[in-house]
Formats: structure tokens, C-alpha cells, sequence
């Protein structure tokens, strides 16, 4: 086994032993190339600054049946070392006007700002004005409190629940005239929003995302302890602004930028390994630019296209589009092979966290995910890969749509033992694909925010048979806490499932039989709720409901459940 050792107070002109280190993993990386065997790299405690993607590829693989392992110095041991791979960028440089801590910080830019490892907020304000009205490009307000603004350009509005399942950004370009005051929104996100957000629903029909219900971005919003502002006016001369909280002071005081979209990229890689890495401090720009962040579902957002409109009852209806982007990952494996990431954590990063797109038996386990402003997870086209035994938390800060944890397109990927608690829309989500396996997981407190989702939730058909259908069995899902959700939900013709002995409990329904497009060769076996599930009473066609039990009281499920319980979540409980 050949071994090499990097800290962050190496030199990468030094030969990687363990007393004279590299100093950068790409050294080590490079290195590694071509060495037959195995070859493991150990990382020393310290903050590894990527000022460009951490870059992977074919060359970079184990041969001659050995693995590259990238791990913490110790690992596994009382003594593991605790490296960070972080794109973030410390801002001491500060002066104090007024109580507000000001830094001349050039031509950076972010969207996020972590105080202490504490994400803070951008300052906001609850919406516009009364007497704000929707135009073709922006808004009127009959009033003229945005005259304040003092930075007009760098002001994003927040659109939460144009559907329930819906979150919406674009930025201001300009505010002019006087009683009333004009807000002209940006193109081309704007008249993309008119387009895409029109819906009917119960004799109420939506034009458009309406009046936004946050405004953010602005130095006069900055009111709140423990929240910033960046204002952009000044190319080149970008000024952060941060309130801070009772007790901190800049010379004591560790505040990050996150400044880089992507820290580790991977393609066409096989055979590698990551133990027991922290991934830190990213972000992601696209929404503060003129196509904004026009959220569909889960993920998806719009970059224009066509829109088709989706009929679901009688002068009920919504449009859609045809197409859609995903959020971006930080961290991403694309076709790559026999790659396994285990005891590692993704936190402070303001996209999606670690996303595994093609490829084949992967694994992903005993990590953890947290303070993110997106999913923690994503695959997408994968095969034979396992996700367990990781604990998701406090994900969807920012991009309220976003799931804990999201598979489509997948063949034989298996999600269990991991727990995913405190997201704002849907917990753990199975798009179409063939054989997935949702086993033994828990998730509590999901649907913080938004609607129209599940602790649990799959879409589409899951396969052509009994075979090689989806299997969900023996979760638990608590607390799925918005109105209009359904704890354990399969949804929009979702066909080939197999739901048994799982646990619902406080959902605003347990679950839903009827839906639209219907479900087809679905089974309902063997679980437990509080409450009936909707259309338990007459199952549609395509749907078995045979041997499940509904306990109104808590005590008396929880009793009933407890072989159930102990056996869902994680393996290792941290």
C-alpha cells in the first residue's frame, strides 16, 4: 500500500511523507495517478481553501484492484483528525459604523454568510406595501417606502407558495416614480414567472407569481441582529454589511464568504473512496441573475421553454413545464464507478450538497447533512446504489422545494436507515425508476414551509412488474407538518409499489389513494396510522388495501409499532 500524507501547512513541493506533507489534495491526487494498489491519503486537521474545483477523472482511479482512499488522518480511530474542504473565504478586515460591522470585500460575491458556523439570514422585509399591485413588468406600490432602497438592484423578491408546492426568486432592475412607485423586475425571469405560474382550483384562478411575500437585500432592510446585506452598486467594490448579535465582536468573531460553486467534481472516476471529510462553505449564484430561480417541484426550475397546462378536474387546472434544470451540487460524481463516501459531512452550502448522476454501484453512508439551502442528496440515471445510515437536517433554507433526499431514473437503488428531519417540503422522494427500495428509514418534521408533499413521497411508475417495482416497508414517518400533505405519498400515477409495515402518525393525512394521473398495481399492506388514509374506505382499481390498522390513540400505536420503531433510522445514531 502506498501512502501520502496533506495538511495546510505543507508544501507541495515536498514528497507527501508524513513529516514533510503536501499541502493541497490535488498534489496528492496527482501523485496517486497511476499507482498500482491501493493508496490512501491522509488529510491532517485544518481548513483546505479550494479556490477551484477539487477535479477528478478517469486517470485518477485505483488500478490493478486497489482503491485511492481520501481520508481524515486517524480515521476510524480515538484519535481521527478533522480536515475541512472549504470554499469560503474569511472576512476579518472590518470597521464598525453605527453598530452594523462594514467590510470592503472587491468584487466578491455570495448569496450566503456563515458567523461562527451559524448560517445567518439575508436581511428582509415581510413582503410590499399595501396597495401593491401586479403589472406586466413588475409592480406599482402606492407608496414610497422602495424609494428607500438603497441598492435597487441587488433586491430579490421571495415568492413562497405560488402553488403550495411552489418557491419563486427574481431580482429588481430598477424602482422609479413617485406615488405611485414603479418596480421593474428583471427579464428575462420575470415575464417567465407571468408565464409559467397560472393555475385554477376551486373557482379561484392565479395569474403570474403575485405580490411577493419577502423582499430581501438591502441595506435598509438590515434591522435584525444576525443578518447581512451585500451591496453590489460598486463593481469591483462590493461592501458587506452584518448586524451582529449581542456578544460578537470582529475581533473574536470567525466570519466565512462562501465564494465557490463547486468544490469536488468528479467524471468517469472508479475505484476511490472519501472517509471522514468535511465539505464546506459553497455557493450558488444563478438566482441573483436576471433569469432568477423560477422553482417548479423538488428541484426543478425553469429557464424558459414551453409550458403545458395540466388538466386534473372539472375547470381545475395548472401549468407546467416541459422541461426543467436541477439545482447544482457542490460536490458531484457524474458516471462514475465503485466510488463509496462514508462518515463524511456537507454543510454551509447554498445549493444541493452531493449529487451522484449516472454511474453504477455507488454508496453514500454514515454521513451528515446539514444548513443547506437545497437537498442534501440527488441521484439521478444511477445503478446498484446505496444510500444509508445518513442524517439529513436543516436542508431547504434557501430553495424551499427542495427534498431531504431524491432518486429518479435510478435501477436498483436502496434507501435506508436514515433519518431526515427539519425540511421544508418532502422528506425522502422516488421519482420514476426501477427498483428502488425505501427500508427502515425515519423522517419527523418535514413539510416545514411548503405543501403538497410527503414525510415520504414517489412519483410515476416504479417499474414494469412486481419484480422490479419500488418496495417501501417499515419506515417511520412523524410530524409532516403543513396543511394539505400526506405522510406516506404516492402520487401522480405511481405504479408498481409495494407500501407495507410502515408507521404514520401526525400528518394532515396518512396517506392518499386517490389521486391523478390513478395509481396502478400499487399494494397497501400491513402498515399502521392515526388516520385513515384518503379513499381507504373505496380503493380505486389500482389499488390493493388489505390488512392495515388505524389507532386514534397515540399511546396506543406507538405500543403496537414498536418493533417498527426500533428498527427505523439510523444504524449509528449520532
Amino acid at each position: 500500500m502506498m501512502e501520502f500524507h496533506v495538511a495546510p501547512t505543507g508544501d507541495d513541493s515536498w514528497p507527501g511523507s508524513f513529516e514533510q506533507p503536501f499541502a493541497t489534495v490535488t498534489r496528492a491526487r496527482d501523485a496517486a495517478s497511476g499507482a498500482a494498489g491501493d493508496v490512501v491519503i491522509n488529510l491532517r486537521t485544518g481548513t483546505y481553501g479550494l479556490t477551484a474545483p477539487w477535479e477528478l477523472t478517469e486517470v485518477d482511479s485505483g488500478s490493478d484492484g486497489g482503491r485511492i482512499v481520501y481520508q481524515a488522518y486517524g480515521y476510524g480511530t480515538p484519535k481521527q483528525e478533522a480536515p475541512v474542504l472549504s470554499g469560503g473565504r474569511q472576512i476579518t478586515d472590518w470597521r464598525v459604523e453605527g453598530g452594523v460591522w462594514l467590510a470592503d470585500v472587491g468584487d466578491l460575491d455570495t448569496r450566503q454568510l456563515y458567523v461562527d458556523d451559524r448560517r445567518v439570514e439575508r436581511a428582509g422585509i415581510p413582503g410590499l406595501p399595501d396597495g401593491a399591485v401586479q403589472t406586466p413588468t413588475g409592480y406599482t406600490i402606492d407608496s414610497d417606502a422602495p424609494l428607500s432602497w438603497q441598492s435597487p438592484a441587488d433586491v430579490e423578491f421571495v415568492h413562497r407558495g405560488v402553488y403550495p408546492w411552489t418557491e419563486a426568486r427574481c431580482t429588481v432592475a430598477a424602482v422609479s416614480g413617485e406615488g405611485p412607485v414603479t418596480v421593474t423586475m428583471s427579464q428575462p425571469a420575470f415575464g417567465w414567472a407571468l408565464d409559467l405560474y397560472n393555475s385554477a382550483y376551486e373557482g379561484a384562478t392565479t395569474s403570474g407569481p403575485g405580490l411577493p411575500t419577502r423582499v430581501e437585500n438591502d441595506a435598509s432592510f438590515l434591522t435584525e441582529p444576525g443578518t447581512f446585506v451585500l451591496d453590489r452598486s460598486r463593481p469591483g467594490h462590493h461592501l458587506l454589511r452584518y448586524l451582529p448579535q449581542e456578544g460578537e465582536a470582529p475581533e473574536r468573531t470567525r466570519v466565512v464568504a462562501p465564494i465557490a460553486e463547486t468544490l469536488l467534481r468528479a467524471r468517469n472516476t472508479s475505484d476511490v473512496t472519501f472517509r471522514g471529510l468535511t465539505f464546506a462553505d459553497a455557493t450558488w449564484l444563478w438566482p441573483a441573475r436576471e433569469k432568477g430561480f423560477l422553482h417548479y417541484h423538488g428541484i426543478g426550475f425553469y429557464q424558459g421553454g414551453t409550458i403545458d397546462r395540466v388538466t386534473f378536474g372539472e375547470d381545475a387546472w395548472v401549468t407546467v413545464p416541459t422541461a426543467s434544470s436541477s439545482i447544482p451540487a457542490c460536490v458531484r460524481f457524474h458516471d462514475c464507478t465503485r466510488v463509496v463516501i462514508e462518515h463524511c459531512r456537507f454543510t454551509r452550502m447554498g445549493a444541493t450538497a452531493l449529487e451522484l448522476s449516472g454511474g453504477t454501484e455507488l454508496a453514500v453512508r454514515s454521513c451528515d447533512f446539514d444548513t443547506l439551502s437545497a437537498a442534501a442528496l440527488t441521484a439521478t440515471g444511477s445503478r446498484a446504489v446505496s444510500i444509508e445510515d445518513n442524517k439529513v437536517h436543516h436542508t431547504g433554507a434557501e430553495y424551499s422545494g427542495s427534498p431531504g433526499i431524491a432518486v429518479t431514473a435510478t435501477d436498483g437503488c436502496t434507501i435506508a436507515h436514515n433519518e431526515v428531519t427539519d425540511v421544508p417540503h418532502c422528506g425522502i422522494v422516488a421519482g420514476p425508476g426501477e427498483g428502488t427500495r425505501v427500508l427502515h428509514n425515519l423522517t419527523a418534521r418535514t413539510l416545514g414551509v411548503l405543501a403538497d408533499g410527503g414525510g415520504i413521497y414517489l412519483s410515476g411508475p416504479q417499474g414494469t412488474s412486481a419484480a422490479n417495482g419500488a418496495v417501501v416497508r417499515g419506515n417511520v414517518v412523524e410530524d409532516t407538518r403543513t396543511p394539505y400533505n400526506f405522510g406516506l405519498y404516492t402520487d401522480y400515477g405511481a405504479a408498481w409499489v409495494t407500501v407495507e409495515e410502515n408507521v404514520v402518525v401526525r400528518a394532515d393525512n396518512s396517506s392518499v389513494l386517490t389521486v391523478w394521473p390513478p395509481l396502478e398495481n400499487v399494494i397497501y399492506r400491513g402498515n399502521f396510522w392515526d388516520a385513515d388514509p384518503v379513499g381507504a374506505a373505496d380503493p380505486p382499481a389500482g389499488v390493493t388495501y388489505e390488512g392495515n390498522t388505524t389507532l386514534a390513540d397515540e399511546e396506543e400505536l406507538h405500543a403496537a409499532t414498536a418493533a417498527i420503531r426500533q428498527r427505523a433510522g439510523l444504524l449509528h445514531p449520532r
